[in-house]
């Protein structure tokens, strides 16, 4: 073991008798499930099927989100194999208890602490971890590998900032990166920095870019459509303090309902509180002369993102936040406008921009203009929608791609042993 790896596994060994109380005082702030904390310890909640099971990790929802076509993928490929899925946040659990199918298990992670980690990997057995983006906490990866368990890091994504500090201590970087049997980078960044860490990196891998449209309840859609008639719909979508006031403002007087969906529900009551307008969190519905409706609950874009006629994505205007996927209102073919603050998406909108089924507004004036020309133009909404569609679906081949790079990794079936 390296000595940064040494010193990392005693310290995390001292410090581990110290994690009942921080998860305590985590749930006692609402940072934590308090019925779920001996999860985090590694007690699992659950019985482990028997078999053969493959264990999939993103730590918060984007990348637990981005790991679902891969579940419904797996489980289309290998009926027979049990799947387990953690995450670290309560927001995550939640939005995966409406979105995972029945037959897969989610659990909290367990903190990263020897002991913790050990009762995980006793009970679940995983016999293949897939990891998505850049979840590389030594004591589970090695402990994970120490056990047989093949490991591969999906979409994998790392900053220049990031790459720089494992630069400083570059044998635990290689000896972590070494655990993974395939490693497939989220973009061509990603990959240069991974491979001069010592990685040996596959083919590409975004998997927000290959996941399926968002679910919806189409009775509530039809209800929405006849609240709403009469009236064109601007989705302010995963929107940050500030952009709800913008997208109001920038699209005032022209005849629009604007639905503002904080990136962070429970944002709900002060953006209320500052424009006034009606919570579905509260039941309530928005009357015809609202300008605004706050759609502050969780697991219901998809409900949204149909029910749009435009969608701004939010994450772009205040700047520092770098944007938020553009795909999944793509995916139901809405036009896209999104703010110049993109870096985190800047290959996917680049892309959009190309095809024209997206476009950028540098400011609320130009974001204003180019709603109004867009609700002014049908014509144009319905090529940016055809566009939307046909760009999304292209990004799925990927999926089948990985599943294919990721099955010699799999259990082999009960036949075959």
């Amino acid at each position: 073991m390296t000595v940064p790896l040494a010193l990392y596994a005693l310290v995390s060994r001292l410090a581990e008798p110290l994690a009942p109380l921080v998860l305590r005082r985590r749930a006692a702030a609402g940072r934590e499930d308090p019925d779920r904390i001996d999860e985090r310890l590694g007690r699992a909640g659950r019985s482990r099927p028997e078999g053969p099971l493959v264990w999939l990790h993103g730590v918060s929802v984007g990348e637990t989100l981005s790991l679902l076509a891969l579940v419904e993928g797996l489980g289309t490929r290998r009926p027979d194999i049990a799947l387990l899925v953690t995450s670290g946040t309560r927001t995550s659990a939640d939005l995966l208890a409406r979105r995972l199918p029945a037959r897969v298990i989610h659990q909290y992670v367990p903190v990263d602490g020897p002991r913790a980690v050990r009762r995980f990997l006793d009970h679940w057995r995983p016999d293949l971890g897939i990891l998505a983006e850049s979840e590389l906490w030594p004591n589970l990866v090695l402990g994970a590998r120490r056990r047989g368990t093949r490991l591969a890091l999906v979409s994998a994504r790392i900053t220049e900032g990031t790459a720089r500090t494992w630069r400083r201590v570059p044998a635990t970087a290689r000896r972590l990166l070494e655990a993974f049997e395939r490693i497939l980078p989220q973009d061509r960044a990603s990959a240069a920095r991974l491979s001069g860490l010592g990685a040996a990196c596959g083919r590409e891998l975004n998997l927000k870019r290959a996941g399926a449209p968002l679910p919806f309840d189409p009775a509530e859609l039809e209800r929405l459509r006849g609240v709403t008639a009469g009236r064109p719909v601007i989705l302010a979508a995963s929107t940050h303090p500030g952009e709800e006031a913008l997208v109001t403002q920038a699209a005032e007087g022209l005849g629009a309902l604007v639905i503002l969906a904080p990136r962070h529900p429970e944002r709900g009551a002060e953006i209320a509180g500052s424009l006034g307008a009606p919570r579905r969190a509260l039941g309530q519905s928005p009357g015809p002369a609202d300008p605004a409706w706050i759609a502050d609950t969780l697991g219901e874009m998809g409900l949204f993102f149909r029910l749009a006629d435009l969608v701004v994505m939010g994450g772009s205007f205040p700047g520092g936040i770098g944007g938020h996927n553009p795909l999944e209102p793509a995916r139901l073919g809405a036009p896209v406008l999104t703010g110049p603050d993109i870096a985190n998406a800047a290959d996917v909108y680049g892309e959009m921009f190309d095809e024209a089924c997206a476009l950028p507004a540098r400011d609320a004036a130009d974001l204003r203009r180019k709603l109004a020309g867009l609700l002014a133009d049908p014509v144009l909404r319905r090529r940016m929608r055809e566009a939307a569609l046909a760009y999304a679906g292209r990004q799925g081949q990927a999926l089948e791609d990985a599943l294919d790079d990721l099955a010699p990794l799999l259990p082999p079936p009960e036949a075959a042993r």
